[in-house]
């Protein structure tokens, strides 16, 4: 499909070489121009079908499925438009490292969908072009996910944040909605989950609840690894996916909770942060972006405000 210009149907025989892919992974191989948000966008309004019947992005291909994708069309290339302006909040600076609010909507590296102009590392490349020295990327969140980043001021201070990310020794606390009430207060999740190589690596994440709503639950995480999509993946294996989770999550559910509340991206933020700095302990806290904290407001209906009750320690 590689190359597409024309509207047209294509049906596809699933041989063994694709047996056992979920279907959404094999749309974006065959489908290469399109954008993600697509994908997943055919795939929950029912117009991939498989065997004539609809499917979520979750199913697996099996051999002799017949897999039916719509129309598509890349079109002609866009003109070259002007960088976007990012607004990047920083809550303290140092000769080692920057402690930085980032917001949701940003991506921090380019990927399939993303150029590197609309990128935190474009943006560290233009803005700090002509000094001697500029930021380094330490580690990342999902374009999705808000909160706390941070950057190394030079390579010394960027090797030694790194292996306080690698070894676990970087305290990070988000607050994430999930989908539905869950049964016990605190628990942990220790399953494996893909690695850089794609091998399953460990990975283990522990929660506490905060509060119950009607049919979500406030939790607060804690990972003491850092594998792609950890929290995200973990609680949609747990059967109570992240809110609004437009990959792993429960597609209906968000439609109708976006439609209720006006939320558009998922509800994870990552709101503390502590590491061991050179010379003394670094520790951050920031309250959940504009968009979340209305969110909590509406499940609260009229009761006390969340600023007292979520955070508790």
């Amino acid at each position: 499909m590689n190359g597409l210009s024309k509207v047209s149907v294509k049906l596809m025989e699933i041989g063994s070489e694709a047996s056992g892919q979920r279907v959404d992974n094999f749309l974006l191989r065959q489908c290469k121009g399109v954008p993600k948000s697509h994908i997943y966008r055919i795939l929950r309004s029912g117009e991939v079908r498989v065997n004539s019947g609809r499917v979520d992005a979750t199913y697996r291909l099996r051999e002799g499925d017949r897999v039916r994708i719509p129309p598509l069309r890349l079109g002609a290339k866009a003109a070259p438009s002007k960088p976007p302006k990012i607004d990047l909040p920083l809550l303290y600076e140092d000769e080692g490292l920057i402690a930085a609010d980032k917001p949701a909507g940003l991506a921090v590296h380019e990927g399939k969908t993303v150029s590197r102009a609309n990128t935190l590392a474009g943006w560290i490349e233009r803005t700090y072009k002509d000094k001697a020295h500029r930021p380094l990327l330490v580690h990342r969140l999902d374009r999705d996910t808000s909160g706390l980043l941070l950057l190394a001021r030079n390579e010394k201070a960027q090797g030694e944040l790194e292996r306080q990310f690698e070894t676990g020794k970087v305290a990070k606390e988000y607050l994430a909605l999930v989908i539905g009430r869950l049964a016990d207060n605190q628990g942990k999740i220790d399953l494996p989950l893909p690695g850089r190589d794609g091998n399953p690596v460990r990975a283990l994440t522990r929660y506490r609840v905060v509060e119950r709503f009607s049919e979500t639950t406030l939790v607060r995480v804690d990972i003491e690894t850092g594998r792609l999509h950890q929290i995200r993946l973990h609680f949609a294996k747990l059967g109570h996916p992240v809110v609004m989770d437009d990959q792993h999550g429960d597609f209906a559910f968000n439609k109708r909770f976006r439609k209720e509340f006006g939320l558009k991206r998922q509800f994870l933020h990552a709101d503390r942060l502590a590491i061991q700095g050179a010379a003394k302990p670094y520790s951050w806290s920031i309250e959940p972006a504009g968009d979340l904290t209305a969110t909590l407001r509406q499940l609260n209906r009229g009761q006390p405000t969340l600023s007292g009750s979520f955070r508790q320690d």
